[in-house]
């Protein structure tokens, strides 16, 4: 398998640019870790689609500032204005508009299974509602994640080609 990787100023452009051309969506593999516990660097990959309806709870990659992009959870929408948190901060949020809202995802390949975990699964929807209640202690569960969990069971990077990932969206 041949990996490419970009800088996000090159790579996400391309993301648009693919489903703009009408594909019905686009998988790569996430970096960083500001989805933790449940989307771990190099190892999970994410399906995003055209953003459409964007609603509390919704996972997109957005442009937060010029060439700046993140994937992280929407937690307050006004009218037009977006506060995103990624499920691994504790504490920073990010601020953006509708219209920097590249894509949305929605489903997840995680620890290499060929199966994804979609949005509106009930697997996904019962991570997301009790993560996203979890705030006044979420600090303490990442740390413990983080100290205890990784440590017992750390995060392989599996080999999985995302292009001969099965379509099951």
């Amino acid at each position: 398998m041949k990996v490419l990787s970009l800088p996000n100023e090159e790579f996400v452009p391309k993301v648009r640019a693919f489903l703009d051309e009408g594909q019905p969506f686009v998988t790569f593999r996430v970096r960083g870790n500001s989805m933790r516990p449940f989307l771990e660097d190099e190892r999970d990959c994410v399906a995003l689609v055209l953003p459409g309806e964007i609603r509390v709870g919704d996972v997109v990659l957005a442009e937060v500032k010029p060439s700046h992009y993140v994937l992280h959870r929407v937690i307050i929408r006004d009218e037009d204005d977006l506060v995103l948190k990624g499920d691994g901060n504790s504490k920073g949020i990010e601020t953006c508009r509708t219209t920097d809202v590249v894509a949305r995802a929605v489903g997840f390949y995680r620890k290499g299974r060929r199966r994804a975990d979609l949005v509106t699964g009930w697997k996904w929807r019962t991570y997301s509602w009790l993560w996203m209640r979890a705030n006044p202690v979420r600090r303490y569960l990442l740390a413990a994640y983080r100290r205890i969990w990784l440590k017992i069971f750390p995060a392989k990077i599996r080999e999985i080609a995302t292009d001969k990932i099965p379509p099951n969206l």
